[in-house]
């Protein structure tokens, strides 16, 4: 169970990272249903992917860790961060009113991923 999710959480974040390094204004339109105007956003954008591709990264080179003292470490981190995620995209529908075709779905893919983890810990 924990393999799987090392799997599928390193292809989800790497994949959606290289299409923000590479295509962020692709990635926001359909997230939020807006654009990058400003060249600081765009670079915020571009970090972002890179820190989703770095996740990726670390979740495929653990996925055979999952039971070790590392393994759990990065599995606890997936659940901070999937979290995070999940809040912060419910918020952005919810109260700041984007409207993304990808924001329901993103956000409700990271809680599940939240709940996996969860269950990988326990």
């Amino acid at each position: 169970m924990t393999k799987k999710l090392l799997i599928l959480t390193a292809v989800l974040e790497a994949t959606a990272g290289i299409g923000m390094l590479t295509m962020p204004a692709v990635g926001m339109s359909l997230l939020f249903g807006t654009s990058l105007d400003a060249p600081g956003a765009l670079t915020v954008a571009r970090v972002t992917g890179a820190a989703m591709f770095s996740l990726g990264a670390a979740c495929w080179l653990s996925r055979d860790d999952g039971q070790t003292r590392p393994g759990r470490g990065v599995i606890t981190a997936m659940l901070v961060y999937n979290i995070a995620a999940a809040v912060i995209l419910v918020y952005a529908g919810l109260a700041m009113g984007l409207h993304g075709i990808g924001l329901w779905p993103a956000a409700g893919m990271h809680a599940a991923l939240a709940v996996w983890c969860v269950a990988c810990l326990h």
